[in-house]
């Protein structure tokens, strides 16, 4: 009996552990703290192979063909706007301070939502740009929405 009582014991402690290291991983997984520096890092080399050759190193653009991203409405704006960009393409002329800009960008969708909120994330907080950072889910909703134009 007394066998049986230290097997029950030492049972019930281990189960005791095991629900606390679970509690734990869990809790750290659930609340593991978003790194801007991080994201904008990442962002940073996702931009200059997708973004640069367009929109340039200082991400003023080229004059009438491809538009600034430095303090404009359609970065610091709509982050849904702005996610259907990527993934859609331009295709408008738009007049940004006072100058017009024609110039077509291809869809990006071939990057991935995490990709894409990096590279917004960068965007939208260089080029002395401050805007709240764009996240993986938030990319994924709106790309299960999606319908192009």
């Amino acid at each position: 009996m007394k066998l049986l009582t230290k097997i029950t014991t030492i049972f019930s402690v281990l189960m005791v552990l095991s629900l606390c290291l679970h509690a734990q991983v869990k809790h750290h997984t659930i609340h593991r703290r978003f790194s801007l520096p991080a994201a904008i890092a990442s962002g940073k080399k996702v931009y200059a192979d997708n973004c640069l050759s367009c929109h340039q190193v200082d991400g003023l653009g080229i004059q009438n063909m491809n538009p600034p991203l430095v303090k404009t409405e359609y970065v610091l704006g709509d982050k849904t706007r702005l996610i259907k960009i990527v993934l859609n393409g331009f295709s408008e002329n738009v007049e940004i301070n006072g100058n017009t800009y024609s110039n077509n960008m291809p869809a990006h969708d071939y990057m991935t939502d995490q990709q894409i909120a990096e590279v917004l994330t960068y965007v939208r907080n260089s080029f002395t740009n401050k805007a709240p950072y764009v996240t993986a889910a938030q990319v994924k909703a709106v790309r299960a929405a999606n319908t192009k134009k």
